[in-house]
């Protein structure tokens, strides 16, 4: 069964100012080496005239996590090991950051350095919006019009998600379920249809992203 784990729902960024440099955290959900290395590339060419791009990155989650960072020509130790390890407290898998720096002319030292890019990733953590890969099944059901209503409430009690409803001599549904709450559903839909009625089962995926308010 796949491992459960958080991702960031959505790419965010949050900039500080320290002793007039600056320090802008980058942040986004990717989903391999490649796709984190393309985000990195992507916020280089946005920032082309900045001092310092500082990488850090989490691949997969837990025993199976690829781990990177780099200090980008910061002394040694001080900028993508702080960054990293804000990563790997934050209990998020598949992210990327990048902490691009415009440097203002005050050198903060290596404790100061340490301190600030470790911050600077939490504040673009602070406010961000989770996810969660989900293995799901995508589901069709046709119905009489006399059930719609109460399979619809069934989906939502369920926490399902209605994809599609079309309407001709019956009513034809297809919904989203989390693969470990589907047989609830099933079992709702059989007690409601007195075992007339089926959800058929058209796709089953391994990584559905969903955010947190959805199947939890």
């Amino acid at each position: 069964m796949m491992t459960r784990y958080l991702i960031p729902a959505r790419e965010a960024r949050k900039e500080i100012i320290v002793v007039k440099s600056r320090f802008i955290a980058s942040l986004a959900p990717t989903f391999s080496v490649e796709e984190a290395k393309d985000f990195i590339s992507r916020i280089k060419s946005e920032f082309p005239d900045a001092n310092h791009h500082v990488p850090a990155y989490l691949i997969g989650f837990g025993n199976s996590v690829i781990a990177h960072c780099s200090d980008a020509g910061e002394p040694a130790g001080t900028a993508g090991r702080p960054a990293l390890a804000v990563l790997q407290g934050s209990g998020l898998g598949d992210v990327a950051v990048v902490v691009t720096r415009y440097f203002g002319g005050t050198k903060l030292g290596t404790g100061g350095l340490v301190h600030v890019y470790g911050q600077a990733v939490k504040e673009v953590l602070k406010d961000l919006p989770r996810a969660e890969k989900v293995p799901t099944h995508t589901v069709r059901l046709v119905l009489p019009y006399p059930y719609f209503e109460n399979v619809r409430r069934l989906v939502a009690e369920n926490k399902g998600k209605i994809l599609d409803e079309n309407f001709a001599a019956d009513v034809t549904v297809t919904a989203l379920f989390s693969v470990e709450l589907f047989d609830g559903f099933q079992k709702d839909l059989s007690e409601l249809t007195r075992g007339i009625i089926r959800a058929e089962i058209i796709e089953t995926r391994s990584d559905t992203i969903m955010p947190l308010s959805s199947f939890s």
